[in-house]
């Protein structure tokens, strides 16, 4: 069922009959807060059928995510197009999941996943200047600060951050 697992998460790839789930995630005000969200039930329907081309077209999505424990849906992380040989990592955690280190566990595993598995030759994260829990996991998963870029559903100039493949 799982194409990428950690010590405690599964992740698969997003399915049409995840819109309920989807819906939980995108549809939720705090998930959504520094993002531009929430979304509406269109909008989250649009991001899921998004979610799904861009694994047909790219091979990557923010793939959900579930404990392996009981099976329960923690939210997303993974990847999508950003520039050429370049993804860009990103993470939505439901706030009953918030502290307790699946954000960190499930972007290590998605990093392992593109540098090993996908041949990226670099990561690009950003994150709502307002956001300083994501600040904090993006500086201690090893990105490093480059520029502001602004994102159109907040438009803000969000901090953006790349991290390079360990030497080998």
């Amino acid at each position: 069922m799982y194409f990428l697992a950690s010590d405690r998460l599964g992740f698969r790839r997003w399915r049409p009959d995840d819109l309920p789930l989807a819906t939980r995630l995108w549809g939720d005000p705090e998930v959504t807060r520094h993002i531009g969200g929430p979304l509406t039930a269109a909008a989250v329907a649009a991001r899921l059928a998004a979610e799904i081309a861009s694994d047909a077209q790219a091979g990557i999505q923010y793939w959900p995510i579930f404990q392996l424990g009981d099976g329960a849906h923690v939210g997303c992380c993974g990847l999508r197009p950003y520039r050429e040989a370049i993804p860009e990592l990103g993470v939505h955690i439901l706030p009953a999941f918030w502290r307790r280190g699946l954000a960190h566990e499930a972007a290590r595993a998605v990093i392992a996943h593109a540098f090993r598995a996908l041949g990226a030759r670099a990561l690009f994260a950003g994150h709502n200047p307002e956001n300083l829990a994501s600040r904090a996991l993006l500086e201690k998963l090893g990105f490093r600060y480059t520029h502001d870029e602004l994102y159109p559903p907040t438009g803000l100039l969000h901090p953006s951050y790349l991290l390079r493949p360990p030497p080998e």
